[in-house]
């Protein structure tokens, strides 16, 4: 029985961070557990009935029943962080822009397992997000919204930026237009807040979607933009970043959404030819590191860096920086030329993005 769960698990959950399958059975064939994938769970039965195997099914289907009809959220803090497991010390898996959409999927006491738009589950503390019905969070989803385009800032109570802050704010975080105040946009934020921001620092979240026109110079400006901040694993806010919440961070300001991980990323976009060297390579294009496989070892994937063209590429790595590959160069980095594996192009070859003009 085991056998076939594990079967199952690998067909249709195969990557634990983007799917919940954590089905056990005992000796008696009492299947328990949660999972999120009805589908997962229909074969599951399916097989085991071929099989001609007797389980008694108590596995518990995600959402869970504890969260009644509040199975919607919204991010109502700047920056939420996301972590492997509900608790405080637990690895930041991720973190969350105010105003992003989340799937609630489960609750441990204050804490809520979450499913980020780009799939990515995690859990999320009782403070960084707003639950919603489905009837709140269609509201919410279909307002009208601004998007917050300066590194950081604030919003203020009243049109003032002299006066008293309502929360600080970063890059990429979206809240509700309200309406405008000469020199400020009143926005609201997902547990009903009102404040007022700089119209010059923030733009209509659809005006700015349609401007979006990405290019090689556009990508390397704004990740350019981000030198010096520090690296944080889990990171992908100006508050901090690792690699990949780098390469997603500034493909994000320019419209366009990447998988969470490095591991996530490498199977974007299409192949770029390097075994000659890295004369093929364009502004933009991204940078795989890490383990080749061996005798009995597979392939992995560790950091990211995007090209931006004279033999340099900039990635997170102690902070964000600019390193090369050419041997005489002073930023010359032979650590992570050693351990290079491929590098792939989005622009031209969307595979695995997710186009946010293409969405309006």
């Amino acid at each position: 029985m085991q056998d076939i769960i594990d079967e199952v698990r690998q067909q249709y959950a195969p990557d634990r961070r983007v799917a919940v399958f954590q089905i056990e059975a005992d000796d008696k064939g009492v299947l328990t557990g949660k999972t999120n994938l009805p589908e997962a769970k229909q074969a599951l039965l399916a097989r085991l009935q071929k099989a001609k195997l007797t389980a008694e099914d108590r596995i518990e289907m995600l959402p869970a029943e504890v969260l009644g009809e509040e199975i919607y959220g919204v991010v109502r803090v700047s920056v939420a962080n996301i972590r492997s497991q509900p608790r405080n010390a637990a690895e930041l898996a991720t973190q969350a822009l105010l105003g992003m959409p989340l799937k609630v999927l489960d609750k441990d006491q204050g804490w809520y397992l979450v499913q980020t738009p780009d799939q990515y589950i995690a859990w999320i503390d009782w403070g960084g997000l707003q639950r919603m019905n489905k009837a709140a969070f269609d509201a919410w989803t279909q307002s009208e919204k601004v998007i917050y385009l300066r590194p950081y800032g604030f919003s203020y109570e009243a049109a003032d930026a002299d006066g008293q802050t309502v929360s600080d704010l970063v890059a990429g975080d979206v809240l509700k237009l309200k309406a405008e105040a000469g020199e400020y946009f009143q926005v609201e934020y997902p547990d009903g807040r009102t404040a007022y921001i700089l119209r010059s620092e923030a733009k209509r979240y659809h005006d700015w979607v349609a401007s979006l026109s990405i290019s090689e110079d556009k990508l390397v400006n704004t990740a350019k933009r981000m030198m010096g901040i520090p690296y944080l694993w889990g990171g992908t806010s100006y508050k901090g970043m690792d690699c990949s919440g780098f390469t997603k961070t500034i493909y994000y300001l320019n419209g366009w959404v990447l998988p969470r991980d490095a591991s996530q990323q490498v199977h974007s976009g299409e192949l770029v030819d390097t075994a000659a060297g890295f004369s093929n390579l364009r502004p933009g294009d991204l940078l795989f590191f890490g383990t080749r496989a061996g005798e009995g070892t597979s392939e992995k994937v560790t950091h990211v860096g995007m090209w931006i063209g004279n033999n340099e590429f900039i990635h997170a790595s102690g902070q964000i920086r600019i390193s090369s590959l050419n041997p005489n160069a002073p930023n010359y980095d032979e650590f992570e030329l050693n351990r290079f594996l491929r590098a792939k192009r989005l622009l031209g070859n969307q595979k695995g993005v997710t186009n946010l003009k293409e969405g309006q």
